[in-house]
């Protein structure tokens, strides 16, 4: 799949294609649906279908000092978008320059000029331009008098409420990995290389793949059930603390899963580690002996929650 950047013109073959344009963190069943409209309408028209994502994300730029709120990476990203038909991934870099841009030069400078689009599908709330000047209702008044097409879908309920990326976080936020994972149409997966660390799993006899979030958003803190995802493709059953160790002095907050009958060395490998299910919070213990026994019971109990995958 092609990554273009937004700072440059789009040229054959991928020019005259059809924009899905959002932010599609997550990349839920929401944004699946704007995505899988853009790449219908290319399909019948004979070109390209294009998914355009922000990066980083507006929020970041106007408040910089938010805490890590991201639920996908760049690249998990452009592996949803071309699993969902998408040609190419165009990243908007959001900057002063962007922030800056009024709603008719960023449809008449960018999205026609630059970016040569000769259709638009966004979702309803879609708004874009300096100060939010400019909607889906702004979008079709361009599109007819400048000959282009646009399309708003409408949003994706689930129990009678709006999908959104807001009440992921929340589900995670609380524990609530099968709200996410039903919300999402997946579980929530951090991808990362994994890192040396002070060897306190393989001391208690379970070693650990370590794993600092980022700029992803952090699930409550405690055990989880977890799978793991190699750069071969195999795919491992385990537990993961993801917290400060607050048994270990100093606390450092880590995303520690532990595979179950797996013995190999993974330093320096990208992994994804995808969240099933809350098991407990995390808990300082007063000898190493209660530690080990309850990490026991832990993995006992995330075997059991994954037996059915």
């Amino acid at each position: 799949m092609t990554r273009l950047d937004g700072h440059e013109r789009i040229d054959e073959p991928l020019r005259g294609g059809v924009i899905a344009l959002g932010n599609f963190d997550g990349f839920h069943a929401g944004h699946q649906a704007v995505v899988g409209r853009a790449a219908r309408h290319a399909r019948d028209e004979g070109r390209p279908a294009i998914v355009a994502t922000f990066d980083p994300h507006p929020v970041r730029f106007f408040k910089p000092g938010v805490p890590p709120f991201r639920l996908t990476t760049l690249d998990q990203r452009q592996q949803l978008f071309a699993a969902a038909g998408a040609d190419a991934m165009l990243i908007l870099p959001f900057d002063a320059t962007l922030a800056g841009t009024t709603a008719e030069d960023f449809i008449t400078g960018l999205l026609l000029d630059r970016y040569g689009a000769a259709g638009v599908v966004t979702g309803a709330d879609f708004v874009f331009g300096k100060g939010r000047g400019g909607n889906v209702v702004t979008l079709a008044d361009h599109a007819r008098r400048l000959g282009f097409f646009t399309e708003m879908v409408a949003p994706v309920d689930d129990s009678a409420e709006v999908i959104s990326s807001s009440r992921i976080r929340e589900a995670l936020q609380a524990g609530d990995c099968a709200t996410a994972t039903r919300l999402l149409t997946r579980p929530f997966t951090v991808r990362g290389q994994v890192q040396h660390g002070d060897k306190n799993g393989r001391l208690l006899g379970f070693p650990t793949a370590n794993l600092e979030m980022g700029q992803y958003l952090r699930p409550r803190y405690g055990i989880y059930a977890v799978t793991g995802t190699l750069p071969d493709g195999r795919i491992l059953k385990g537990a993961a603390n993801l917290g400060i160790r607050p048994s270990f002095d100093p606390p450092k907050e880590l995303l520690e899963p532990h595979f179950f009958d797996f013995a190999e060395d993974l330093y320096g490998q990208e992994i994804d580690v995808a969240f099933h299910a809350f098991i407990r919070p995390e808990a300082k213990f007063d000898s190493m002996d209660a530690l080990m026994a309850q990490i026991a019971a832990d993995c006992d109990e995330a075997k059991r929650l994954l037996s059915d995958l």
